[in-house]
C-alpha cells in the first residue's frame, strides 16, 4: 500500500481491523463505539484512487438478514465499477453485536444479525437496536469526519432486509441521500412474516407505528414525488422469499397511484442470493453515478 493511502486509510478516531490493496484503491473494515446503538459497531469501506485526489460521493449498502459488514464487500464484485466510477462504498454491520439480550440469537430473522434498520421502541430491544439512527445519522457523520467524502453526494441501496432499510431511509430523508436503489427489497414488511414479526417486537403491537418503517406505506405519503430520484429495484423471478415475504408488486402499485419514478425489472431465473446481486451490481452503480457524479 502507498503512503498516501496508508495515510487516508488510518484515521485516529477508528479502530482498523484489515486493510486491503484493490484495484487501485483500499478496503478497510473498521470498529467503533456507537453512541446509537451503545456498542462496538463495525463497518466496511471502499475507498476509490480518485480519493487521494478530491472529496469523491459516497453509496451505502445495506446487507440483509444474517449479513455483516463484511458480506457484501467479499461478496457482491462492486469494487471494480466503483474504482472506475470514483465511488466510496460503505457497508455496516446489520444489527448490534456483543450485547446479549433474551431471545437474541433464538431465531435467524430476529435479533442479532437482524436489525431491520429501524428504531427499536420496546424494552429490551430499545436498549441498542437503533439501526435506522446509526445508518441515517450516526454513520454518514463518522465517515464524512475521517474519510474524503463529498457528503452532498449520498446514495443508499441494500437487498432483502437492506433493501427495505434502504427504501425507507431514502424516504424519509431525500436531504441527505440523493440516489436510491434495492436488490429484492422486503417492499411491504407489514404484510410480510419477516416484516411482522420483527416490527411486533421491536415496536409493539401497535400497526400504526410500523408505517414509519414500510416503503410501500412511506411512499404514499409523499406529496411531489417527482422531485425525489427515481428508484430502481431488481427482483428475481426464482427468489423463493418473492410471494410470502418480499411483495414488490404492492410498492410498484402505491409508486404507480401517487406517481413516484420507478423502475422495476423482474429477471426470470434469478434467485434471492448474490449471484444475481453480482450480476446486476454495474446496473446499480451506474444508476447511482448518474445522480452523484452527473455521468449521462
Amino acid at each position: 500500500m502507498n503512503a498516501e493511502f496508508e495515510k487516508l486509510m488510518n484515521p485516529g478516531h477508528l479502530e482498523i481491523v484489515n486493510l486491503h490493496q484493490c484495484f487501485g484503491g483500499v478496503m478497510g473494515f473498521y470498529r467503533h463505539d456507537s453512541t446509537e446503538t451503545r456498542c462496538s459497531m463495525r463497518f466496511s469501506v471502499f475507498v476509490p484512487p480518485l480519493a487521494l485526489k478530491q472529496q469523491v460521493p459516497v453509496v451505502y449498502y445495506l446487507a440483509g438478514l444474517t449479513c455483516t459488514e463484511e458480506t457484501f464487500m467479499i461478496k457482491a464484485g462492486a469494487q471494480r465499477i466503483a474504482a472506475e466510477l470514483g465511488i466510496m462504498l460503505v457497508s455496516p454491520d446489520t444489527s448490534p453485536r456483543g450485547v446479549p439480550l433474551p431471545g437474541d440469537t433464538d431465531s435467524w430473522d430476529f435479533g442479532v444479525g437482524a436489525g431491520f434498520y429501524l428504531d427499536a421502541t420496546e424494552e429490551p430491544w430499545s436498549r441498542h437496536y437503533r439501526m435506522y439512527s446509526y445508518v441515517a445519522r450516526e454513520l454518514p457523520k463518522l465517515i464524512e469526519g475521517n474519510f474524503p467524502v463529498d457528503a452532498s453526494r449520498m446514495g443508499i441501496f441494500g437487498h432483502s432486509m437492506g433493501g427495505h432499510g434502504a427504501l425507507t431511509i431514502a424516504l424519509k430523508h431525500p436531504e441527505l441521500f440523493q440516489s436510491v436503489s434495492a436488490f429484492a427489497p422486503i417492499s411491504a414488511p407489514m404484510r410480510a412474516q419477516w416484516g411482522e414479526k420483527a416490527f411486533s417486537r421491536y415496536l409493539g403491537k401497535d400497526r400504526e407505528t410500523w408505517k414509519a418503517y414500510d416503503a410501500t406505506e412511506l411512499v404514499t405519503r409523499i406529496k411531489d414525488p417527482r422531485s425525489r430520484p427515481p428508484i430502481l429495484i431488481d427482483q428475481g423471478l426464482s427468489d423463493p422469499f418473492l410471494d410470502q415475504q418480499l411483495h414488490p408488486q404492492l410498492f410498484e402499485e402505491a409508486c404507480r397511484k401517487t406517481n413516484y419514478p420507478l423502475t422495476l425489472r423482474r429477471h426470470t431465473g434469478y434467485d434471492h442470493g448474490y449471484y444475481f446481486i453480482s450480476t446486476f451490481m454495474e446496473d446499480h452503480l451506474r444508476h447511482h453515478a448518474r445522480t452523484l457524479t452527473r455521468l449521462p
